[in-house]
This record gives structure tokens, sequence and C-alpha cells, in this order.
């Protein structure tokens, strides 16, 4: 595969069509262990990072306001290092 002096590339309909990627669709790039990735930027990997991400933030905002205000760091990291 060629790259033009513009940057572009064709992606094969195979891999296309592998990869969840629509006509017209848009991409998101990334570099992972050295390697160019392209994935479809509402794939189903991000929706369902997305979906994990809003859960945990949920979680985090029940447990606003729960914690023991009187405990400092560092009984708090010994509490945690000694388990």
């Amino acid at each position: 595969m060629r790259v033009t002096s513009k940057g572009q590339v064709t992606i094969p309909r195979d891999l296309r069509e592998l990869a969840g990627i629509e006509l017209n669709s848009e991409v998101i790039f990334s570099v992972e262990n050295g390697k160019l990735v392209i994935s479809p930027k509402n794939g189903k990997r991000e929706i369902e990072d997305r979906h994990r991400l809003d859960r945990f933030m949920a979680t985090l905002k029940r447990l606003e306001g729960t914690g023991d205000q009187n405990i400092d760091a560092e009984a708090l990291m010994s509490m945690t290092r000694d388990r």
C-alpha cells in the first residue's frame, strides 16, 4: 500500500468491514506498541469504554462525601498498608 503525497492511503474494503469502519464515518488514529492503529470513532470498543467510564463516574459520585473526614492521610495509609 502506498502513501500519497498528501499522506493518504486507501483502506481495502474487506479490512474496513472487519474493523467496522463504514462509508463516511470518522476514525481515530492511535499509536500502540509502535504501530499505527485506526479504529472507528464510535466503534464497539469506544462505546464499551464510554459505558465503563460512565459506571465508574457514577460509583464515584455515590461515594462522594461518605469518607471519614477525621482520618488523616498517614492513618489511612497505615490502615491500607497493613492488609
